[in-house]
């Protein structure tokens, strides 16, 4: 999983997989989800990121059972 910010355009790409990306779904007027054909998501884009999300706080946790 990858996650880029994109500050010349205010764009957040989040990357789940490599798949190839078979449909484009639009949530709303600033996020789209991709997805591969089984139906799986390949990546979610969030424009005007910094109205839509907090971006400038990231954090991941990996939690093991």
């Amino acid at each position: 999983m990858k996650t880029k910010y994109f500050a010349d355009t205010d764009t957040l790409l989040i990357q789940f997989s490599q798949r190839d990306v078979a449909e484009t779904y639009d949530v709303n007027e600033d996020v789209l989800i991709e997805i591969d054909k089984d139906g799986r998501v390949v990546s979610m884009t969030v424009e005007h990121a910094k109205q839509q999300t907090d971006v400038n706080e990231f954090s991941y946790q990996l939690e093991t059972a």
